[in-house]
């Protein structure tokens, strides 16, 4: 972010007792107000003990009078009138130089550059500094050359080092100011960009909440709600034929049985979905082995896993990996109507894992253009990892989910 010249100029106008000044340029004020105050100070001291003539002590006080009307008054001035400043800066070096055209000893007057030296820094480019110090020194070689003859060359070389030292110290206040003016707008920017992202992040976890119990209701509906609404109609048909046909209501309760072990299986799924497992330190190998062990899956649906080669997976990776597998066994319970799946892992390169059951499959345009949660998730979760998921179904041919690494290494952070 750039910052001009003339913003850093106003941010560094040296206003006297404003409230919203910066911190560092608030004490940038006081030590110019001191620094000035004491040259004012010492420069009056110094002309009362030259000046024995009444008149030409009150005219040179009545100079520095209103030249010290004009340095305290410029903030407020500059401020009403933009162009103020030039017009300030030509009657105060004329000032000054009409103090060193005074008779007798006049050269401490130039100890009033310092001053002005400080402000021009402040306010304009280095160029016009430049030239104003160079004419500065030429002037008041001229003025006090009858005075000081053989001095001369070093007192005006000591008064234009004066010029130039404080000069260099207002651009170092400049430059300081600059830079915490960037410091501010960049923190101010990043303030903006983190509270834009924390609503972001609100927004998609409102997102994946909504998605979820979408999701989690549409499940409920196709499944748990329609066994339970089979179990109801088995059981009224059961107590008919108990009056009717009692032979025949034992088929029945057979069958009010079996729905309930599958209404049992599918809310298991469901449950295990709300409280998904988690990689072990032991690698997905392990965490995979455990979760076919740990009885989520129905009975009638034995799952083989077999493991070739030993490479290890960023924690990231196997943590994604493991959902699409978990997601995988439950569609497969779900929908494939399979007693048989299988995990291949292979953890030599190329990194792979596929599951395959010999189910019926399904029409895999007509699931995406329905935009089935399922499917959606475990693209999503490849896509986070840097993997490449590939879905090889049709209906009446079992289905096959693979995941393969792509060749961009999976980011660390």
């Amino acid at each position: 972010m750039n910052v001009t010249n003339a913003s850093v100029g106003k941010r560094s106008h040296l206003l006297i007792g404003e409230a919203e000044r910066p911190p560092a340029t608030r004490s940038f004020q006081w030590i110019f107000l001191l620094v000035a105050g004491s040259y004012v100070g010492t420069v009056i001291l110094r002309s009362i003990l030259v000046y024995e003539n009444g008149l030409e002590l009150l005219a040179v006080l009545a100079v520095l009078f209103v030249w010290s009307i004009l340095l305290f008054s410029e903030p407020f001035l500059s401020r009403k009138w933009s162009g103020y400043f030039p017009f300030y800066l030509a009657l105060q070096t004329g000032l000054i130089f009409l103090l060193l055209a005074a008779p007798s000893h006049a050269d401490f007057f130039s100890n009033l550059f310092a001053i002005l030296s400080m402000q021009i820094v402040l306010r304009l480019n280095l160029k016009i500094w430049i030239a104003w110090v160079a004419l500065c020194a030429l002037v008041t070689a001229a003025l006090l050359a009858t005075t000081y003859e053989n001095e001369i060359y070093a007192l005006v070389l000591l008064y234009t080092a004066g010029n130039v030292f404080y000069g260099f110290y207002a651009q170092a206040i400049r430059k300081a100011e600059t830079a915490r003016a960037q410091n501010l707008s960049l923190a101010q920017e990043l303030q903006q960009a983190n509270q834009k992202l924390q609503s972001y992040l609100k927004q998609m976890e409102q997102l994946v909440v909504a998605r979820e119990r979408n999701r989690l209701a549409r499940d409920l509906h196709d499944s748990v709600t329609q066994t339970v609404f089979s179990m109801t109609l088995t059981t009224q048909s059961a107590s008919l034929l108990l009056e009717r046909d009692p032979e025949r209501a034992g088929d029945q309760l057979e069958r009010l049985g079996q729905l309930s072990r599958n209404a049992l299986s599918e809310m298991q799924l469901l449950i295990s979905e709300l409280r998904p497992e988690r990689v072990e330190g032991g690698g997905l190998a392990s965490s995979l082995r455990s979760y076919l062990r740990g009885g989520h899956l129905p009975e009638n649906l034995s799952v083989e896993l077999n493991v070739q080669g030993e490479q290890t997976l960023h924690p990231l990776e196997e943590q994604g990996l493991f959902h699409i597998v978990q997601e995988a066994l439950n569609n497969i319970v779900k929908h494939a109507r399979a007693d048989k799946a299988q995990i291949r892992l292979h953890l030599t390169e190329p990194l792979w894992i596929e599951v395959e059951d010999h189910g019926r499959g399904f029409d895999l345009h007509g699931a995406r253009s329905s935009g089935r949660v399922g499917l959606l998730s475990m693209h999503e979760r490849a896509e986070e990892i840097g993997w490449d998921l590939q879905i090889t179904t049709s209906p009446g041919t079992g289905t096959c989910i693979r995941v393969e690494k792509l060749s961009k290494k999976v980011s660390q952070t």
